[in-house]
């Protein structure tokens, strides 16, 4: 249901949206992130890691997390960075220039090695696969249309993605579902229901209420079925790879056949039985708490075509119109 969601919004965001674009070019900041190692693949955390750049601009550092990762967002385009990092008892590390541009807003690292003071070898270290898709989907977590509706489930590197363990699969489905616009959303839902007095619920703020509870349930329940559950079990990609180039037929192509056919974990095009499986589930779910008179397998599969629809259509916007609504959608760059 987070498509529905998705269109829905971007009708009350798009006017907002485009008068923006209208009165100017849009601020677009870049972002230079990676995980620091030693010269046994393990992580360094607490390594000083400094952005260097030429005056007027100004340096800035931080500490490598627990993980070994580290991150600074809202860079200049166009100015060349350097990344320097030191921790006791290790060389210095420095990178080559980075220089970010509208293009490729977004770098990320995966060659930083600190090499022990005392070694003399010198041993390159690269990002595991983990690594880089955790990296990936906290990027993705950034994605937003209008800078406001969550566009987290859409990968617009495709050809570099890492697949994603389990555990960040039910990562990305629960930071979709608990982010405030998806609430949002689910409101405006309830909204129209209760205009158009389905399902049957009693009027008022009682069936306000009632319409907001089977909206949030339906949602929640796609999201983590589809977006999760099934996905880690099947072992298949509920991301959406944004294709951008080829003929404008082919991409019409993809898109919509993007809620049948799926990327597998193993890289290779799999029958979408997560996406499918999702749906359906949550509209069986249904016959659990609407009323008698909304229950039955024909209304059950009916709202089953409705959902797969919507996805067909949430894809051909992904593919045609979204990428260019997303800040944050610039391509990502592994360095590898």
């Amino acid at each position: 249901m987070l498509q529905r969601y998705l269109i829905v919004l971007l009708f009350f965001c798009a006017l907002r949206g485009f008068a923006e674009n209208t009165n100017g070019p849009s601020s677009v900041v870049g972002t230079i992130s990676g995980t620091v190692v030693d010269t046994n693949n393990a992580i360094v955390p607490g390594a000083t890691v400094v952005l260097q750049c030429p005056s007027p601009c100004k340096n800035e550092s931080t500490i490598s997390r627990d993980t070994g990762a580290f991150e600074f967002t809202n860079l200049t385009l166009g100015t060349p960075y350097e990344i320097a990092v030191s921790a006791i008892g290790f060389k210095d590390w420095t990178s080559a220039s980075i220089v970010l541009t509208s293009q490729q807003s977004t770098f990320i690292l995966t060659n930083v090695q600190i090499q022990m003071s005392e070694a003399v070898a010198s041993v390159t270290v690269y990002a595991s696969q983990e690594q880089i898709a955790t990296e990936q989907v906290h990027l993705e977590e950034q994605q937003r249309v209008l800078g406001v509706i969550p566009n987290f489930y859409v990968v617009y590197d495709s050809k570099n993605a890492a697949p994603l363990s389990a555990k960040l699969k039910f990562q990305l489905a629960m930071r979709v579902s608990i982010d405030p616009v998806t609430f949002a959303g689910i409101g405006i839902l309830a909204g129209a229901r209760q205009a158009g007095d389905t399902p049957n619920y009693v009027e008022g703020a009682k069936g306000y209420g009632q319409r907001f509870g089977a909206e949030a349930a339906t949602g929640f329940s796609d999201i983590l079925i589809g977006g999760a559950v099934l996905p880690s079990l099947l072992h298949q990609d509920p991301r959406y790879f944004y294709q951008g180039e080829g003929t404008n037929s082919s991409r019409l192509r993809h898109a919509l056949f993007s809620p049948f056919i799926c990327r597998g974990d193993n890289g290779r095009p799999q029958i979408n039985f997560s996406s499918l499986g999702g749906d359906l589930a949550s509209s069986a779910l249904t016959e659990t708490y609407y009323p008698d008179s909304n229950r039955g397998p024909r209304l059950v599969f009916g709202n089953f075509a409705i959902g797969t629809g919507e996805r067909m259509v949430s894809a051909v916007v992904q593919e045609f119109v979204l990428r260019r609504l997303t800040p944050r959608a610039g391509k990502q760059h592994f360095d590898q």
